[in-house]
């Protein structure tokens, strides 16, 4: 079997690959002298430089905002890293146990060795049942916070940074063309030279004002950004409120049993005063309850109309309840400290 090898122009890739080094290495000159002060270079105006720097602020904050965060809600940098990669490669993460969970597991079955018809055994098995459900909580909170906060910034980072720091790069390479072009221009001896030079320039500025005009309009879209990104910290708060509330009522609930089995110590409630554990537990833990709000997820994308709606991120949880009177297309919503109204039509209600 014959295999026809197609033939290569050794010659012009040869050249091509010249041409390309020259041109690299041209730049590479061209930006030291600027560095220098021996070269003159093309400046944006100051609104332009403005944009450019609030750019480049949010992108720095977010990233290391979204770091933070990450580190928080999985504090073992191996498993960051292990999550890293199989979000890469598109599998789907491990389940793991979380130290809560580890640790529950353990006391049940240390309570269950030292024989749960004892005071130490029995108060082993129900402390260790609350660490699970201490574990089971930090696990949803995990994965709303990602969801409400994690996922939007890096969608941001990965989409609408990644896209104007490329034009960026391209709108610098259009500037060093056309100081290039300048400098050519400066330089001509002959009248050939001189009109050839001022054609590739006149070229040269077009390309440039049709780039900055482009990286422009990106810079400008910043602003929307922090709003959107305020919405986002809103739910993030809104999820540790309900995560830490939840912690707090497994925790006395269990400080209570344990004085209930004769324990050495008198159930004294921690932190908060009965009124103010019953305000938390019904507004940030009974979601259920009639009045109360239920999760929901946000199926698409939605802007709000006006000021009494809430604009809507798609795959975001919020909560939500009944207009009151009932209306048949909208709910009233709840983002984090916003509230307003939300289209039934773009929720799927997750709390029965």
């Amino acid at each position: 079997m014959n295999i026809k090898i197609p033939d290569l122009n050794v010659k012009k890739l040869v050249k091509e690959a010249s041409s390309q080094i020259s041109s690299n290495f041209s730049r590479v000159v061209q930006l030291t002298e600027e560095k220098l002060g021996t070269s003159e270079r093309t400046e944006f105006d100051t609104h332009f430089e403005n944009l450019a720097e609030r750019s480049d602020c949010t992108k720095t904050w977010t990233e290391k905002l979204l770091k933070d965060v990450e580190s928080v809600l999985t504090p073992n940098p191996g498993y960051r890293v292990e999550d890293f990669i199989f979000e890469r490669i598109e599998k789907k993460k491990p389940n793991r146990l979380s130290n809560f969970e580890y640790l529950g597991l353990d006391m049940i079955e240390a309570g269950g060795d030292f024989g749960q018809d004892g005071a130490y055994g029995k108060t082993l098995i129900k402390t260790g049942q609350a660490q699970q459900k201490l574990g089971s909580c930090e696990r949803d909170f995990i994965g709303a916070a990602g969801m409400c906060y994690i996922q939007p910034l890096r969608k941001f980072i990965d989409g609408e940074m990644k896209t104007i720091t490329k034009e960026k790069g391209i709108l610098e390479t259009k500037r060093l063309d056309l100081d290039a072009c300048k400098s050519r221009v400066r330089k001509a001896r002959s009248m050939l030279g001189q009109q050839a030079a001022e054609r590739d320039l006149r070229v040269a500025q077009s390309e440039f004002d049709r780039q900055a005009e482009i990286t422009k309009l990106l810079l400008e879209g910043i602003g929307t950004t922090q709003s959107d990104h305020l919405r986002h910290l809103h739910a993030f708060v809104e999820t540790q409120v309900r995560y830490y509330a939840q912690c707090y009522k497994i925790m006395n609930d269990l400080q209570r049993e344990l004085a209930s089995l004769g324990g050495p110590q008198q159930y004294v409630p921690v932190g908060l005063d009965n009124e103010e554990t019953n305000a938390n537990t019904t507004n940030n833990i009974d979601v259920n309850s009639g009045n109360g709000y239920r999760r929901a997820r946000v199926l698409c994308s939605y802007d709000a109309k006006d000021g009494t709606e809430l604009s809507l991120t798609s795959n975001e949880v919020i909560f939500v309840t009944e207009c009151v009177p009932p209306h048949a297309d909208y709910m009233h919503g709840k983002q984090g400290l916003l509230r307003g109204l939300v289209p039934k039509a773009f929720l799927e209600i997750l709390d029965d």
